[in-house]
């Protein structure tokens, strides 16, 4: 029996609020182990402004990544929207912990949502899938970009001359903030919330999970997590994840990819922006769960669309 694990995560406030979910779940599975949390200082942890030509793939993982396969840490905490679908062949998501609710929140400073907006108005984000999304149902918005953590999102919301911004639901929820369905308080402040519907903003694959990641050699860390891991929620994320794979876009792609498991069968659907296109080319199957790969290629395939490594142009940005 393993006494003692090493968790590693991200150093923000999210990552270590979903890594203590994680050591939670381990504890309730293994009465008595010790775990001890190491923070891992990323690259976009590191990196202020973030270069689009440089790509974003394992921006928020890979150091991570590097830590564990170096053996200082046992056990790697993501959320799984960062990860590339392409994987280390050294590691491997071993659990998942239950998926949260997985939409896309309109964080503004006007009540009513997205359809009130001032014509013209200022929306940030830093997702090139909900800057499409945003375009398509709002040509007239003026998307600027944004990174950092949720509470800098919030600060940047507050001290500049933005309507609203874009945020993940999960990550509100898992930081104690949302506890109205209406408005937020944050900082004196107080913004009105929209819940952006699915069948429009459909999320990014991965999008509300959170991965755990270890050695594929690692038995005894595999032993650890694998209790905790909620097999549904694996079985989707492995169809978002290889259609991700198999498109070759991950951040940087302005797509929405969701399965779902519903009375024993998978419903996969994805939405994907091509070019200069306001519409996206959407997709929808179901089929049995139990192989979430071949689902995915199906997807792909009736989708239609080429590889990502062919390239799909970006909405307009004002900066």
């Amino acid at each position: 029996m393993v006494k003692n694990i090493v968790l590693g995560t991200r150093g923000s406030e999210l990552a270590r609020a979903q890594t203590l979910l994680v050591e939670e779940a381990i504890r309730r599975a293994n009465p008595g182990i010790t775990i001890e949390t190491k923070i891992v200082a990323t690259r976009g942890d590191k990196t202020r402004v973030i270069d689009p030509r440089a790509g974003r793939k394992g921006l928020f993982t890979a150091e991570i990544e590097r830590a564990l396969l170096a053996r200082e840490v046992d056990v790697a905490v993501h959320s799984a929207k960062d990860l590339p679908s392409e994987t280390n062949p050294g590691v491997e998501i071993a659990a998942v912990l239950p998926r949260a609710p997985m939409g896309d929140v309109l964080v503004s400073k006007h009540p009513e949502g997205l359809g009130a907006l001032p014509r013209g108005a200022i929306v940030a984000t830093g997702s090139v899938r909900r800057k499409h999304q945003l375009l398509w149902k709002r040509v007239d918005l003026q998307l600027v970009d944004l990174h950092g953590n949720v509470p800098t999102r919030l600060r940047k919301l507050a001290e500049n001359e933005w309507d609203a911004v874009v945020l993940a639901r999960a990550g509100l929820e898992r930081l104690g903030m949302l506890l109205s369905r209406a408005e937020i308080s944050f900082e004196g402040r107080r913004f009105f919330l929209e819940m952006l519907p699915d069948e429009i903003f459909l999320p990014a694959g991965g999008q509300g999970i959170i991965a755990v990641q270890v050695r594929t050699d690692d038995q005894s860390a595999k032993a650890v997590v694998a209790p905790i891991n909620h097999r549904e929620t694996l079985l989707c994320l492995r169809a978002e994840r290889e259609f991700l794979r198999r498109l070759q876009g991950d951040c940087d792609c302005p797509v929405g990819v969701v399965a779902n498991i519903d009375n024993g069968k998978m419903k996969m659907r994805v939405q994907l922006f091509m070019g200069s296109a306001m519409d996206p080319r959407e997709a929808a199957i179901e089929g049995a769960p139990a192989d979430p790969e071949r689902l995915a290629a199906e997807l792909l395939s009736r989708l239609g669309a080429p590889a990502f490594a062919q390239g799909y142009g970006p909405p307009h940005e004002h900066q």
